[in-house]
């Protein structure tokens, strides 16, 4: 591939009903901008990777698409850090299979590695009836210049098996990248709209995987020493939004516990990473940010606390039980009975959590926080000294605020060994904190020291967790029947049967626990300066 073929793809993809098409090309926000004629086509791609999927584990694309007479190659990065972009090179072949012996870029070539076109095979095919309508946003040297694709067809596979594809696609041909945001956000104005974080390929590969979306936990996110304050916030906060989302999916079937679970750590760590920021941030931002993670989270939590119930607090007690060879049949069936009524009310949890995800307010929150940090919205204040620091590098402050969070948890835990449960869920807490920002600029330290004190963290955490879930389950016991409904006979037994195996297992690992506690207290700090200031 020539040079001249090399472009960074950016844009925008938003989940939309194909009967919402209309109502969107008529909006003020396309038809008030429009550029030229709309154009129509008929695209069809077929997606290439190796039997072991090497390419889809690297999110690298390669497909052939059709093109009238003609078809063209392309080959595709994994999406840039604010998710939006993406390195693309393209050149004509001469069929609908690929020609590797025409890429002659580094770049290309690195991202598909050690491969050769016997190791290719076709994937997927998508067939997409396309519209596409030109727009700028804007006037002078801030226009942005938009094409909208009004994308509606199908994924196939070579099987049979196929799902439909409905997205409007906003790619940024010139201008500020902020304007796809501010394009999104009033197309969700004129009809119900969804960020679709996932490309063509990712739901293919998906598809063709059996159609099962994977819980994902959080990437290792690197930060190097030359990272300004404001560089750190944008790169941890797009990490948190791009880890949430990519737990949307299995979230939404509810077939997976750990989707939730995922998407509320990455809750934690949004909301973590905006008060570890909160001096740089102005005071109604933040206000915004935090009220809005604290909505979404309350959504998500009741789900997460039954699957914990059920999974790891009921089913060890009721596997003893039924294990017990005919011992004490009569708490079985009430254990059975506390299960059935306990799934239901899981099942009541995740239809909130589906309502919560679809709503209106969900993409309004996720396209305003990617606003916010496209337009580095925090440099909306006065000059300070604060908002100075915003373009000094992070080094000079990480190790500050690693030494504050860690100071904090210390004084929380402050003679645990007496602690009342109440003050060790604050504790607990409170290391949640340490942890996440120990994670955020963990790359700029020496990893084995940073790897030697989570692990030390990590181990005493989830005692504390144990702790927590074991209190948690006696609260929703008494929510069990929280709208109204009458209690089955042999559940408050079954009931004080569970609480009273937890409790005694709480019992019997104190000593453990005030041991990991002291373990943690000793571990050597990592960061180069504890009782650095600011």
């Amino acid at each position: 591939m020539a040079e001249a073929d090399i472009n960074r793809e950016t844009e925008l993809k938003l989940a939309a009903k194909p009967e919402d098409f209309d109502t969107l090309r008529v909006s003020p926000a396309i038809a008030d901008r429009t550029t030229g004629p709309a154009t129509a086509k008929t695209l069809e791609s077929t997606y290439y990777d190796t039997e072991d999927r090497r390419l889809a584990a690297r999110k690298v694309t390669l497909r052939v698409r059709k093109t009238g007479d003609g078809f063209v190659q392309t080959v595709k990065s994994a999406p840039d850090e604010d998710g939006l972009g993406r390195g693309e090179w393209e050149c004509a072949v001469t069929s609908a299979a690929p020609d590797l012996t025409l890429i002659t870029d580094a770049a290309a070539l690195e991202l598909l590695g050690a491969l050769g076109e016997s190791d290719l095979q076709p994937v997927f095919t998508t067939v997409v009836e396309r519209t596409i309508q030109d727009v700028t946003l804007g006037e002078g040297d801030d226009a942005a210049s938009i094409e909208v694709a009004f994308d509606r067809g199908r994924i196939r596979l070579p099987d049979g098996r196929s799902s439909d594809l409905c997205e409007v696609e906003l790619e940024l041909k010139s201008g500020p990248p902020a304007a796809l945001y501010d394009l999104a956000q009033e197309l969700t104005k004129a009809a119900p709209l969804r960020l679709e974080m996932r490309s063509k390929a990712e739901r293919g590969h998906a598809l063709a995987n059996g159609g099962a979306d994977k819980a994902l936990k959080a990437e290792k996110l690197l930060l190097d020493p030359e990272t300004t304050v404001e560089g750190a916030v944008a790169r941890i906060v797009r990490a948190c939004l791009a880890h949430m989302v990519a737990n949307e999916a299995v979230t939404l079937a509810g077939e997976d516990p750990e989707g939730v679970h995922q998407m509320r750590v990455a809750l934690r760590r949004l909301r973590s990473a905006i008060a570890l920021f909160r001096p740089f941030i102005p005071a109604t931002q933040y206000l915004w940010l935090v009220g809005e993670i604290k909505w979404l989270a309350g959504s998500l939590g009741p789900a997460r606390d039954w699957d914990v119930f059920g999974e790891e607090l009921l089913a060890p007690v009721r596997d003893a039980f039924h294990k017990a060879d005919g011992h004490g049949r009569s708490a079985v069936e009430d254990l059975d009975t506390l299960a059935a009524a306990a799934e239901a009310k899981r099942l009541r949890a995740y239809e909130g959590v589906r309502e919560a995800i679809r709503s209106d307010r969900y993409t309004a929150f996720l396209l305003g926080v990617g606003s916010w940090v496209e337009k580095r919205g925090w440099r909306d204040q006065p000059v300070s000294e604060d908002s100075v620091r915003l373009f000094q590098p992070v080094i000079g402050l990480a190790d500050h605020l690693l030494n504050k969070r860690h100071k904090k948890a210390k004084r929380a835990g402050h003679g645990f060994a007496h602690l009342p449960v109440a003050q060790r869920h604050q504790l607990r807490i409170a290391l949640k904190k340490l942890r996440y920002a120990v994670e955020f600029f963990r790359s700029l330290y020496d990893d084995k020291p940073v790897r030697r004190y989570i692990q030390q963290m990590a181990a005493f955490q989830d005692a504390l967790g144990h702790l927590n879930d074991v209190a948690t389950a006696t609260r929703l016991l008494h929510e069990l029947h929280d709208d109204g409904s009458r209690s089955a006979p042999g559940e408050p037994r079954a009931a004080g049967i569970v609480i009273g195996w937890h409790a005694r297992g709480v019992a019997d690992t104190e000593a453990a626990l005030v041991a990991l506690w002291h373990d943690f207290i000793d571990t050597k700090h990592f960061w180069s300066k504890p009782d650095a200031a600011v």
